[in-house]
C-alpha cells in the first residue's frame, strides 16, 4: 500500500515538473522578458546619455555604457556647474531653472488634482445615488464628452481665458480641468454603484442628511479608488505639455514640460545638448514614476473594482 502511494505521489511530482516546464510556459515567459527588456531599453538609454558627455556622445553613438562618464548634466540642469564647464562638454551654456519650475508643477499639478477629487466625486455621487430629473440623460453627455480629444477644447478654453485677462497666471492654467473631467465623475460613479444600498439606509435611520453620510461614511470607504483617481491626475497634469504652453510663457508660470522644450530649442552648434535634455527628463520623470510605483497595487486594484476596462 505504502509502495502505491509512493508511486502515485512521484507520478503527480512529475505531472508537476512538466507543467512547470512546458514548451507554453516558456514561451510566456520569453515573450514576457522581451515585452520587459523593450519596456526599459528607453529608460536605461536616456540614463546612459545623461551620464555621458555631449560633446563625445558622436565619438562612440553605440555604446552600452556612457561615453566619458560625467555628472556634468546633472550639474547643469539642477544649476550647480559653471557656464565654462557646461560648453567644455558640449553644452549649450544655458540653464533651467529646475526648482522654479518644479514649483510651479507641483502647484499646477497639485491644484488640479485636489479640485478634481474634491468636485468629481461629490458629482459621481449625485449621478451614482441622488434621484434628480434629467440625471440619465446628464451623465450620457458626460459619457459623450469622453470622446472628444481635448486638443478640439483648447482653443475655446485659450479664447474664454485669454478674454478674462488670465493669461500667464496659475488660475488661467488651472480653471479648465479644476472642476471635473468626464473621466474622472465615470470612474468614481462606477465604485460609487457597488457600495451596498443599506449602508446609505442604515445612515438615514440614523438621521444623517445625504451631505453627512457622503462625506462620514461614503468617502471614508472609498479611500481607495479616490488615491487612485488622485495619482492618475496627477501624473496627467505633470506631464501636461501643450496647455501650459500655451497659456504660462512666464518664468513664474512655465512648467517644467515647457521649460524642457525650451531648453531643447538652445541647441549648441546646431546639435541639441543630448545629456543635459536626458538629465532633465529623467529629474522631470522621477516624481512620477515613484509615485506610480508606491501605489501600482492599489490602482490596479481599483481599476478592477470600478469596471474599467
Amino acid at each position: 500500500m505504502a509502495t502505491i502511494e509512493a508511486r502515485a505521489l512521484a507520478d503527480a511530482e512529475t505531472k508537476q515538473r512538466r507543467r512547470r516546464f512546458s514548451p507554453g510556459r516558456i514561451a510566456a515567459w520569453v515573450v514576457m522578458i522581451a515585452f520587459l527588456i523593450l519596456t526599459l531599453f528607453p529608460f536605461y538609454w536616456m540614463l546612459r546619455t545623461a551620464f555621458s558627455t555631449t560633446r563625445s556622445l558622436p565619438s562612440d553613438p553605440n555604446s552600452l555604457l556612457p561615453v566619458d562618464f560625467t555628472w556634468g548634466a546633472f550639474e547643469r540642469v539642477l544649476g550647480l556647474g559653471t557656464k565654462e564647464q557646461a560648453i567644455a562638454e558640449g553644452g549649450s551654456g544655458a540653464s533651467v531653472n529646475f526648482w522654479l519650475y518644479l514649483r510651479n508643477s507641483v502647484i499646477y499639478a497639485g491644484v488640479v488634482t485636489l479640485g478634481q477629487v474634491f468636485f468629481c466625486s461629490m458629482a459621481a455621487y449625485a449621478f451614482a445615488r441622488l434621484r434628480w430629473p434629467g440625471r440619465n440623460l446628464v451623465f450620457g453627455i458626460f459619457l459623450g464628452a469622453l470622446l472628444v480629444p481635448p486638443i478640439f477644447t483648447s482653443l475655446p478654453n485659450f479664447v474664454l481665458i485669454k478674454n478674462l485677462g488670465l493669461l500667464n497666471t496659475f488660475p488661467g492654467m488651472i480653471l479648465p480641468t479644476f472642476l471635473m473631467t468626464p473621466f474622472a465623475i465615470f470612474f468614481l460613479r462606477q465604485f460609487f454603484l457597488g457600495i451596498s444600498r443599506e449602508i446609505e439606509e442604515s445612515a438615514a435611520l440614523d438621521g444623517a442628511g445625504p451631505w453627512r453620510t457622503f462625506f462620514r461614511i461614503i468617502l471614508p470607504m472609498s479611500t481607495a479608488p479616490v488615491t487612485t483617481l488622485a495619482i492618475l491626475t496627477f501624473i496627467q497634469t505633470w506631464n501636461d505639455y501643450f496647455w501650459p504652453l500655451l497659456v504660462g510663457n512666464t518664468d513664474q508660470t512655465k512648467v517644467l514640460t515647457v521649460a524642457l522644450g525650451v531648453f531643447r530649442s538652445q541647441t549648441p552648434a546646431g546639435s541639441p545638448d543630448w545629456a543635459g535634455l536626458m538629465a532633465a527628463t529623467l529629474l522631470t520623470a522621477l516624481p512620477v514614476l515613484l509615485l506610480f510605483f508606491a501605489f501600482a497595487r492599489k490602482i490596479i486594484d481599483s481599476i478592477g473594482y470600478s469596471g474599467v476596462k
